[in-house]
């Protein structure tokens, strides 16, 4: 039998999500509520730990409590095998700073990799909704002899100055790494599409360390595993690109085969959770062959009362819909929508209550919102500005944790 390869696993965790405003007001952003029972960081846990990946760092930094307590209370393994998930926080091992940027996050983290050696290294992110084997992806890196291996998902090239993109040769081998380039480069076998970086990566573990090391001597490097690791080892002709197409999860439906999201803004955020809600949906969260784990709320059923109904909706525990009507919604654990009500098109977490006659249209509200009897929003973005609320560019409306919605 061939014995594994020791294999140390780092989610990335540290990030401040401004762009998710409010919603990250009051926590790291992937400790932020997502489809009804779920965080984000529970995606790449999930994946990992259905990948047999089971020996986890998650580096944390900014408003990492509510990060740091969900990983505590929900993430816990057999010890006896030696496997674990451990939240790190900023330790400042080299000095009183912060982390200067992901790289730099595990150069101040090297103390896992020296304590763990590790044969390879899979560095993911927290931030982003899709299933994937690893271990598919592991053997590619191992396959290969080199480095580095970066995950890349096909986007159109219409659409791909929005993303980092990977220029790769028909052996997939990586030619550039490219930040927003305003003419991406097309793939050799489909010159309409480009490698978006997921930012996943593989790494032998030498080969990162050393490179790190450079990146960390380096004055002008930014300290970033895009922009600074893997231009290193691509360089030196020892990167490639895992494309993400080749990647088969047990149980995945057509429509949600390779599907990844990254839920960075608001307005994408809101985009993903409709993705959820179909008859058949774009990311089916009910695949019980590769399913995604988290902390279940204890409550009772959903109840529906008074005619109470919702249609393409997702209605979690302990929700009460009591007359209201609610329309392509995801409703997290304990919302209560009373008689007259009308929600549509939204996202509401956990305990927020909508009261009588109230309309709430393409919004998100984060938890313990409340929003009294007769008051609308969503319905005049002019008005929902006027209130304090804030109003995406895709007309979003997002109302933070603990609001009580004025009418005027």
């Amino acid at each position: 039998m061939v014995e594994r390869p020791e294999i140390l696993s780092i989610v990335l965790a540290g990030g401040e999500g401004k762009r998710l405003m409010p919603l990250t007001a009051d926590r790291a952003k992937p400790a932020v509520p997502f489809g009804g029972t779920f965080r984000l960081i529970d995606f790449v846990l999930s994946n990992l730990a259905n990948s047999n990946l089971r020996q986890i760092a998650v580096l944390t930094q900014y408003k990492s409590h509510s990060l740091d307590r969900h990983i505590s209370k929900t993430w816990r393994f057999s010890t006896m095998l030696g496997n674990y998930v451990a939240p790190v926080p900023a330790q400042q091992r080299l000095g009183p700073r912060w982390y200067q940027g992901s790289a730099d996050a595990i150069y101040q983290s090297l103390n896992l990799i020296i304590d763990a050696k590790p044969d390879y290294i899979v560095v993911f992110g927290a931030d982003n909704i899709y299933r994937m084997d690893i271990d598919q992806m592991l053997d590619a890196h191992i396959d290969s002899g080199l480095g580095a291996t970066v995950a890349g998902i096909r986007v159109p090239r219409s659409e791909a100055s929005a993303f980092g993109i990977i220029d790769a040769a028909v052996d997939h081998r990586i030619k550039s790494f490219l930040e927003k380039p305003a003419d991406p480069p097309g793939l050799p076998d489909s010159p309409d599409e480009s490698f978006a970086s997921m930012g996943n990566y593989i790494f032998s573990s030498a080969a990162l360390l050393e490179a790190l090391r450079a990146d960390a001597s380096d004055p002008t490097a930014r300290h970033d595993m895009g922009g600074d690791i893997i231009p290193w080892f691509t360089e030196q002709g020892e990167s490639q690109v895992y494309d993400f197409k080749d990647n088969r999860v047990p149980g995945a439906t057509e429509k949600d085969i390779n599907y990844w999201r990254d839920v960075g803004t608001i307005d994408a955020f809101h985009e993903a959770h409709m993705d959820l809600v179909s008859v058949e949906p774009e990311f089916n969260l009910y695949n019980k062959d590769w399913p995604i784990y988290t902390d279940q709320v204890q409550a009772p059923g959903a109840k529906f009362v008074m005619r109470g109904r919702a249609e393409d909706s997702i209605v979690t525990a302990g929700c009460i819909i009591s007359g209201g009507e609610v329309d392509r919604t995801v409703l997290s654990p304990n919302v209560r929508v009373e008689k007259w009500a009308q929600v549509s098109d939204s996202v509401l977490m956990d305990n927020v209550s909508i009261g009588r006659d109230a309309v709430v249209r393409r919004a998100i509200l984060d938890k313990n919102v409340i929003v009294p009897d007769g008051v609308q929003i969503g319905v005049d973005h002019e008005h929902d500005r006027a209130r304090g609320l804030s109003v995406s560019d895709g007309g979003i409306v997002t109302v933070g944790k603990g609001v009580t919605v004025p009418r005027d």
